[in-house]
């Protein structure tokens, strides 16, 4: 089968004009940075954009090797404007000191740049608007390994279907040009009956380290 066919086929069925499948070249700057940052500052695109109290851009280190991707901000995202700053945030933190990763060394999105409805799914529509903003900032960024957290970031970035992460996780596929680890996504680690794939996911982590040294 063609490389990339499912996604093909998701940018297809989405309508979706921006594709890394064909990616522009872009400078590493600041100015570039701002730009964007201010593109998503006013973006209202959708109904999660006219709801938000902000929107949730992704922090980190501009020249990381490794980037994380979830699904969408959480409430207290929401309310600080920074991704992954709940309890889901602390476990992510948590477990990249414990593999010896500097978290301000990494770079941190989500699929959606603001808060799902009741944490629902990311729409449609708000997956379609967001999504060359995300892939933006992975041309800017251009790491060395994605780390897609969870079932939703890990079907769009791959365009594969039917993904299952508690059997798949650890699996390197692709997201264009880059390689695309798929993983847990902290949020399902922290509930009673995922606490138990904790050490599949520093494993995980482990595998997207070993994959950037």
């Amino acid at each position: 089968m063609e490389e990339n066919y499912f996604y093909k086929k998701w940018i297809k069925w989405n309508g979706l004009e921006f594709s890394p499948l064909n990616h522009i070249s872009v400078t590493d700057t600041q100015s570039e940075w701002e730009t964007l940052r201010e593109e998503v500052s006013r973006c209202r695109a959708c109904l999660y954009g006219t709801k938000r109290l902000h929107p949730v851009f992704g922090e980190g280190d501009s020249r990381a090797s490794l980037v994380f991707v979830g699904e969408g901000p959480g409430r207290e995202e929401d309310e600080s404007g920074r991704p992954f700053v709940g309890r889901a945030g602390r476990l992510l933190r948590q477990v990249l000191e414990e593999t010896g990763t500097d978290p301000s060394q990494i770079y941190i999105a989500n699929i959606v740049k603001c808060r799902p409805f009741n944490n629902e799914n990311p729409r449609e529509e708000a997956v379609k608007a967001c999504l060359p903003y995300l892939e933006r900032q992975l041309n800017l960024l251009t790491p060395r390994i994605i780390v897609a957290l969870g079932k939703v970031p890990g079907t769009i970035l791959s365009g594969e279907k039917e993904i299952k992460i508690t059997r798949e996780h650890g699996r390197i596929t692709r997201h264009g040009e880059f390689p695309l680890l798929l993983t847990f996504h902290p949020s399902f680690l922290i509930r009673p009956n995922g606490a138990s794939f904790i050490p599949s996911f520093k494993e995980d982590i482990r595998k997207a380290l070993d994959f950037i040294r």
